[in-house]
């Protein structure tokens, strides 16, 4: 099973801890007939990415799924709502999105490094024909949104909750 990166820098790098198999993920990514196609993202504000912490948070990319006769699907990654995002919804009009939606945050720095429970709205409102995948939720000790919490917002917003899931643990979805 091969490995997708970035660019051909984390490709070295990850060849020298001992694996083969290391492909770049680019626009034209073929594997075992799916496409997959990286986006850009960012995580943390303009502001987190400009101090130091930015080196640490690194860069970070989404992709997109693509297989004849399957639904298109958006793994958005680790990144905040941004223009990137937008953008790839708007070109590759995805029928799923997942979006790492635990509002993680870090100390001494206004916002968070992933998206929250205001983004799984935007994303369910500018994508009206996708399903909303909320996941990466009580993931790690820094992520602020629990799932019982994003769910009352989804009730109290009048979202469809076929449209704007969280899963649980192990859950999973066939679309």
């Amino acid at each position: 099973m091969p490995i997708f990166v970035q660019n051909e820098d984390d490709a070295r790098s990850v060849r020298e801890d001992g694996f083969a198999d290391v492909r770049v993920l680019n626009e034209n990514t073929e594997f075992e007939g799916t496409r997959l196609i990286r986006t850009a993202g960012q995580h943390g504000s303009d502001a987190m990415m400009q101090s130091p912490l930015g080196a640490l948070l690194g860069k970070v990319s989404g992709v997109v799924f693509q297989r004849p006769g399957y639904k298109r699907v958006y793994v958005a990654g680790d990144t905040v709502w941004n223009p990137h995002v937008e953008s790839a919804l708007q070109r590759h009009q995805p029928d799923v999105v997942v979006l790492n939606a635990g509002y993680a945050r870090v100390v001494g720095f206004e916002g968070s490094i992933i998206m929250g429970k205001e983004d799984v709205e935007r994303a369910y409102r500018f994508a009206p024909k996708a399903t909303v995948i909320a996941s990466h939720l009580e993931a790690v000790n820094h992520g602020m949104l629990t799932r019982k919490e994003l769910r009352a917002f989804i009730a109290e917003k009048g979202l469809d909750p076929e449209r704007a899931r969280v899963p649980e643990d192990g859950e999973r979805y066939h679309f």
